[in-house]
């Protein structure tokens, strides 16, 4: 569908300001970082509670980009570019989607409830997929701006659309429903998520159904609470294992690692089975399994289809890869709107100038292939890609439309040329169709560590950092802390993350790790926070920033400083107000001062102190007297110095705590990553690191057998015990074992037995149904860290910290 300005402005009340009302639009876009904006893209500026779309305008003219739907235009920018401006872009956007959906007529499934939105999405698109040309979310795509952006991807060719929709608060699902306009509805189950936004059950069961108003049928599970909710109008088509009255009834059994499900539709009794035991995957593919009932899918198709029903991966992973290569996993998915979401991803995540894209023929455009290769041939040149490798019959037919590839008919003719493609210093992002296993190549360029992993998820990180940007005033500064390696999180990746939500410093800990993050191409300004004179030279040549405590230090600085003929170069000065750890104390302030008065080698950047006890309120009087202190010494340099340099004392606790005294800038640590010292707080941060290994044996001891080192454990009965590949030497401390910590199997906790080794730890298991292989949680949602601090006697600090390098990061977004 081609669009005009001229089309658009009407659609979305808009009044146009600009040159060219004729130009037309190919492209929708929300993300000023996409490398797919171009001359054809009609960015929507959108204002959230921390970003602003409308602070990116001047550098997307600067690229190219023309057409901008704005709620004002910035000064800087008037007259440069065309702009059609609205009360509110979020819902010019809506309105936008709105219209285009109602262009396509074709039925539309729409899906909502608290959980297994996306895996009945994608389970469904696997099971019609053979029968329909589809239409569908890519990845998580619910929200309030995801769902606009999902149906702006249809085009012509589709004949059936899957969308998913997710809300939080009340008043949101009418504008999903006025989007997605769905024919069929599916409410998957009405569970705990998003509590806090609604006043009680009733009022999020009939939010929920909002989006079913005018559906030709609804699917659910018979449930007697939220029936009593749906408009008698809609037809209802249900499901239950306990009540015959419903449409369809069923019952199950575990057959092994099996389901097998009895289903009783309209007298006929049939079989169906499932790779799947867990009971929300169960109700899942139920619901799928009512489509194909629904659409008249016949009982042998339906049972050949969702007997290969797979585990959904719905997050994009970052990996590390041999050769010092960086791996974007999104294996299990091939389609081109993902494709545009995973390419992003690979810019806001790439550790290399290289970029290479291993990539399978792509299904369900909706498009030729000659007009689907071309599409994607554009995009890959857009994206900068430095290599393509292609798998598949079809997409080698198309090898002429892409610079630099190689293609090969399926993944063995592509393993067979492994050792020849020489894979080094690149970021590769490897996206494959489910068919083409590509968890093969996956396997082939993964670095091999053990089995341990830390798992970082970046969707939390963002989450809160802007629950901590929301606590701020509009002006005040942030600076996030990146030292110890992202409190064992992870440096580079996070720093990249932070950079892109333009916070306004990072702080580590040690000139390394400043120089590891700067050769890493993060251009955002870095203070380290205890400089070692031996490293000044290399603080300058890096462009860091120092923290000076001492006139010792000060002067050491000064002397390498005026070597180098350095001019206004940027410092930090401390101030001890209480901490008594590093800092310039009151009595030798006017030395201080003196040797910095006149002095044009150095420019005081900030000026800054840190607080004891801003975490306990206990200590509130001292606190006070700290900020007091501050004030009266920040103010003496100000005025002594004729300075205004930024000013900063709180940390993550005090940015909560000490409102008052956030002065120019805050500085955010251990919050970042989902820690508070505050319970109430707690409940509004996001679980950023979950730490995972598996069991890599199992045995069966008898009473009075001992485990372990010591003979610690002694059994008192026949006793199942699983072994897990992690130890001290991961940071598991020692004092975790003998029965004080726990691990979680398959939603159960099995008590760690006997003492912790260096590489291993022992667990009950004798109540868990578990196998070697199964995954296993050492911390994250359950156990928490701030628990496992608790009973340690320790604090989360020192949790996190002590993960060992050895252990692999993975970071994912969902």
């Amino acid at each position: 569908m081609i669009l005009t300005i001229r089309n658009i402005v009407p659609i979305i009340k808009a009044q146009w300001v600009g040159q060219n009302n004729t130009a037309i639009i190919e492209y929708i876009s929300i993300d000023s970082r996409s490398l797919q904006n171009d001359e054809n893209t009609l960015f929507f500026a959108i204002s959230g509670p921390n970003h602003d779309g409308h602070s990116y305008i001047e550098e997307l003219i600067q690229k190219g980009v023309q057409h901008f739907v704005v709620t004002k235009i910035p000064s800087t920018v008037t007259g440069k570019a065309n702009f059609l401006v609205v009360e509110n872009t979020l819902d010019a956007l809506q309105k936008f989607a709105a219209f285009y959906r109602s262009q396509f007529d074709f039925p539309v499934i729409g899906i909502t409830g608290s959980n297994g939105k996306t895996i009945i999405k994608e389970w469904l698109n696997f099971l019609l997929s053979p029968d329909y040309n589809i239409i569908r979310s890519p990845k998580s795509y619910n929200s309030q701006v995801g769902v606009p952006l999902s149906i702006l991807g249809i085009n012509e060719k589709h004949n059936l659309g899957i969308f998913e929709a997710g809300i939080s608060m009340t008043l949101e699902m009418e504008k999903l429903q006025k989007i997605i306009q769905p024919t069929i509805g599916i409410l998957s189950n009405i569970g705990s998520a998003h509590d806090e936004g609604f006043s009680s059950v009733a009022e999020k069961i009939k939010e929920k159904l909002k989006l079913f108003v005018s559906v030709n049928v609804l699917i659910l599970n018979k449930n007697k609470t939220i029936c009593a909710f749906v408009n008698p109008k809609i037809k209802i088509f249900s499901w239950c294992s306990d009540d015959k009255s419903a449409d369809v009834f069923i019952t199950k059994k575990n057959i092994g690692e099996l389901t097998e499900l009895q289903v009783t539709y309209r007298e006929d009794t049939f079989p169906i089975t499932i790779p799947f035991q867990d009971q929300a995957s169960v109700e899942n593919a139920i619901h799928c399994m009512m489509v194909m009932l629904y659409f008249g899918y016949n009982h042998n198709v339906i049972q050949t289809r969702m007997a290969h029903l797979y585990p959904v991966e719905m997050r994009l992973k970052v990996k590390n890869g041999i050769y010092n290569c960086t791996l974007i996993d999104d294996s299990y998915s091939s389609d081109f709107q993902s494709l545009k979401i995973a390419l992003d991803f690979l810019e806001n995540q790439k550790q290399h100038k290289k970029k290479t894209i291993i990539l399978s023929d792509i299904f369900q455009s909706g498009l030729s292939n000659e007009a689907l290769y071309s599409q994607v041939s554009q995009l890959i040149i857009s994206n900068k890609i430095t290599r393509v490798i292609g798998i598949g019959e079809t997409i080698s037919q198309f090898k002429n439309k892409f610079i630099n590839c190689d293609t090969f008919q399926n993944v063995a003719e592509f393993t067979n040329a492994f050792e020849n493609l020489n894979f080094e210093n690149e970021t590769i992002l490897i996206k494959g169709a489910r068919d083409f296993n590509f968890e093969k190549i996956v396997s082939l360029l993964e670095e091999k560590t053990h089995e341990t992993v830390l798992e970082i998820n970046l969707n939390a990180i963002g989450h809160n950092l802007s629950f901590y940007k929301s606590k701020l005033k509009p002006k005040t500064k942030m600076m996030v802390m990146v030292k110890a390696f992202g409190y064992g999180n992870g440096g580079f990746e996070i720093a990249q993350l932070l950079e892109h939500h333009k916070v306004d410093y990072l702080g580590v800990a040690f000139a390394d790790e400043g120089i590891s993050l700067k050769n890493a191409g993060i251009t955002v300004p870095i203070m380290v926070l205890n400089p070692e004179t031996t490293s000044f030279s290399a603080i300058i040549q890096h462009h860091l920033e120092p923290e000076i405590y001492s006139v010792k230090g000060l002067k050491a600085f000064l002397k390498i400083a005026e070597q180098k003929k350095l001019k206004h170069f940027p410092i930090h000065i401390k101030i001890d107000t209480g901490m008594h750890r590093l800092g310039f104390e009151e009595e030798n302030l006017q030395d201080l001062i003196a040797i910095l008065k006149g002095n044009e080698t150095v420019q005081i950047k900030s000026i800054l102190s840190h607080m004891a006890t801003s975490d306990d309120l206990k200590h509130d009087a001292f606190s006070k007297s700290q900020i007091a202190l501050f004030e009266k010494l920040s103010s003496q340099l100000q005025t002594e110095l004729n300075i205004k340099p930024i000013r900063h004392i709180l940390n993550t606790s005090g940015i909560t705590n000490y409102p008052e005294a956030q002065y120019d800038m805050v500085r955010l640590g251990i919050g970042l990553y989902g820690i508070s010292n505050d319970a109430e707080e707690q409940k509004e941060l996001e679980n950023v690191g979950t730490l995972k290994s598996v069991i890599s044996q199992i045995r069966t001891i008898d009473a009075n057998e001992s485990v372990g080192y010591g003979r610690r454990f002694i059994a008192e009965k026949e006793t199942k015990i699983a072994t897990i590949p992690i130890g001290y030497a991961d940071g598991i401390r020692r004092s975790w074992g003998n029965g004080v910590g726990y691990v979680v199997i398959n939603h159960k906790q099995a008590k760690i037995v006997g003492s912790v080794c260096m590489d291993m730890l022992m667990v009950d298991v004798t109540d868990i149904d578990c196998k070697e292989g199964n995954t296993v949680i050492i911390f994250g949602e359950n156990p928490t860290v701030n628990f496992m601090a608790k009973q340690l006697n320790t604090i989360p600090y020192e949790i996190l910290t002590s993960i060992s390098q050895r252990v692999k990061r993975v970071f994912f977004r969902e």
